[in-house]
C-alpha cells in the first residue's frame, strides 16, 4: 500500500481534569502501599473523572475528548467549521450508542462531515491519526484526532480490595483518566510534520494479554474480573514490538539513529517505560534523543496517552529535529508508531 505524503501537525491539546491525586492518596483509599506503587508500577500521580470519596462522576470520557478537542482547535486557530473530519479512538466510550465522537462533535459545532470511533487500546491514538491522514485530500485538508479514555469505569470502587489480588489491585494504582487531540492539515510546507504511521497487526494465534470486559444487563453480577492482565505476557512482548516498530520507522524513512533527536517511548507505567527505553536506546544508538514520557505523571490513560507525547513533544519543537514514537496494544498485541520532522 503507498503511504499518504506527510501532514502538518497544526496543534495539539489535552485534557486532565481535575488536581493530580497522588501515591499516599490512592494507596489509603484502595489499601496499597505507596512505597509499592512508586516501586512496582512507576507512577507519581494520576487524574480519574470521580470523586474517590463519593464515587461520583466528575468527569466523563465525552468531557475530556471535548476538552482536549477544544484546546487542539485553538492551538491550531482552527473553528469549528473547518473541520472536515473527526476520529475518537477509545476503550472507554461512555454508551455503546450513542457513539461518543458524535457527542464531541456536537458539543464542538462540528456538523455535516465524516466523523468515526474506533475501539481500541494504547495504540488506538495512533490508528487515529492513521486513518485521518489518509483521509485528508484536497476537499477535506482539516482533520481533528482524539484519543481519550476514562479507565475509572471499569473499576468497582466500593469492593473490599483488601480481599483481591495483587493482579487486580494494580489496576487501582495504574491507571487514569484523560484525553488528548491533535489537528492535521493537508500541505507539508513547513511546520511539524507527521511523515509517516505504522499500524500492525501482530496478535495471530497469540493469547490476549489484556481483557477489559464488558457487564451489561445480562450479567450484571458477573464476579469475573473487569480488567484482566497478563503482565508476565506484557513484560515480555511490549519491549520486542517496541523494537520491531522502531526498526521499521529508522527503515522507512531512512534516518539514522544518531539525526533521531526525540524518542516517544510506550507509556504502560514509569517503571516499564524506563526499562524499553533503555533497551531502545541501547539497541539502536538513540543515546542522543530526549525522551518524551508522561506516564510516571498522568497514570496509564490508554488513548490519550501519544497524543500527550505528542502535545509534549511538538510544544516547542527545533526546526530540524526528528522524533520516533511506539504504541503498543497488549489486548490481542498490535504495534504501532509515528515520525515527526520540523521543518
Amino acid at each position: 500500500m503507498t503511504s499518504p505524503p506527510p501532514v502538518a501537525v497544526l496543534g495539539t491539546g489535552t485534557a486532565l481534569l481535575g488536581a493530580p491525586i497522588d501515591n499516599d492518596t490512592i494507596g489509603a483509599r484502595f489499601g496499597a502501599d505507596p512505597r509499592w506503587i512508586e516501586h512496582f508500577i512507576g507512577t507519581r500521580t494520576r487524574h480519574l473523572g470521580v470523586d474517590l470519596d463519593t464515587g461520583k462522576v466528575t468527569h466523563t470520557l465525552v468531557d475530556l475528548a471535548t476538552g482536549a478537542a477544544e484546546a487542539a482547535l485553538a492551538a491550531a486557530g482552527v473553528t469549528a467549521s473547518e473541520v472536515d473530519v473527526v476520529v475518537l479512538a477509545t476503550a472507554s466510550p461512555d454508551h455503546l450508542m450513542p457513539a461518543s465522537v458524535n457527542l464531541v462533535a456536537d458539543r464542538l459545532g462540528v456538523h455535516g462531515v465524516p466523523t468515526l470511533q474506533l475501539q481500541s487500546g494504547c495504540a488506538g491514538a495512533l490508528q487515529a491519526l492513521d486513518t485521518a491522514r489518509r483521509m485528508i485530500d484536497a476537499d477535506r485538508p482539516v482533520a481533528l484526532v482524539v484519543g481519550a479514555d476514562s479507565c475509572v469505569k471499569h473499576l468497582v470502587l466500593d469492593r473490599d480490595l483488601a480481599r483481591v489480588p495483587t493482579t487486580e489491585l494494580v489496576n487501582y494504582v495504574i491507571f487514569g483518566d484523560g484525553a488528548g487531540a491533535a489537528v492535521l492539515g493537508a500541505g507539508e510546507d513547513g511546520g511539524t510534520l507527521l511523515r509517516t504511521v505504522h499500524n500492525r497487526f501482530v496478535g495471530l494465534g497469540r493469547d490476549p494479554g489484556q481483557v477489559i470486559r464488558w457487564f451489561g444487563a445480562a450479567d450484571r453480577d458477573s464476579t469475573d474480573q473487569p480488567v484482566d492482565e497478563d503482565y508476565k505476557a506484557i513484560e515480555a512482548g511490549v519491549p520486542v514490538l517496541a523494537a520491531d516498530a522502531t526498526a521499521e520507522l529508522l527503515a522507512e524513512t531512512g534516518w539514522a539513529a544518531d539525526t533521531v533527536t526525540h524518542l516517544l517511548p510506550p507509556q504502560l507505567g514509569g517503571r516499564m517505560t524506563t526499562q524499553i527505553t533503555r533497551g531502545l536506546v541501547e539497541r539502536f544508538g538513540l543515546g542522543a534523543a530526549q525522551e518524551i514520557s508522561c506516564v510516571a505523571d498522568t497514570g496509564n490513560n490508554g488513548n490519550a496517552l501519544p497524543l500527550l507525547q505528542l502535545h509534549r513533544l511538538v510544544g516547542d519543537l527545533p526546526v530540524g529535529s526528528r522524533a520516533v514514537g511506539v504504541a503498543v496494544e497488549s489486548s490481542k498485541w498490535i504495534r504501532t508508531g509515528l515520525a515527526v520532522e520540523a521543518r
